[in-house]
């Protein structure tokens, strides 16, 4: 150990965000909409979903905020982490059509619980995209994100970023 090596702030996981549903991990960058992809919303990754389901709390923590046409949410962990999912890409004009809401606005949840069913078939029809990003909003507060770039993601098991303070 070097003399300064105890100067040397260690990064340590606060929070580990999962995938919220099945599908491949892409760059945030790959994502068609330009506020996501230039990071104008937050910093994180990408899921390309495979098939109907349903979108899973990606960490524990409280539902913020649930879109009423049930295309995104937003979800704040104990750490004070901000993390918002937004299936597609203008989602919202369908007005809620192709989504389901399982849970609440304020309810605690776990890393894994249900939140909103998807139909993945009417979306892929009538979406722009159904590239799904998912992002930490108050990224600045933390010294890294540590992203999976790629590969296959298992919802509510596979580990998409793990937030660094």
């Amino acid at each position: 150990m070097g003399l300064f090596d105890i100067f040397k702030k260690k990064e340590k996981t606060i929070v580990t965000i999962y995938s919220p549903m099945n599908g491949k991990v892409i760059e945030l960058k790959e994502v068609p909409d330009e506020a996501f992809a230039q990071k104008m919303v937050g910093d994180g990754i990408a899921i390309e979903p495979t098939a109907s389901g349903v979108m899973l709390a990606p960490a524990s923590g409280r539902v913020e905020k649930i879109f009423d046409t049930n295309h995104a949410f937003s979800i704040v962990t104990p750490a004070g982490i901000e993390i918002f999912v937004h299936f597609g890409m203008d989602t919202v004009q369908l007005e809620g059509k192709g989504f389901e809401r399982i849970a609440e606005e304020g309810a605690v949840v776990k890393a894994g619980d249900p939140l909103i069913k998807y139909d993945y078939d009417f979306l892929k029809a009538n979406a722009k995209s159904i590239i799904t990003p998912v992002i930490i909003s108050n990224y600045e507060d933390y010294a890294s994100l540590n992203p999976v770039e790629s590969g296959a993601a298992t919802a509510g098991e596979t580990v998409v970023l793990n937030v660094q303070k």
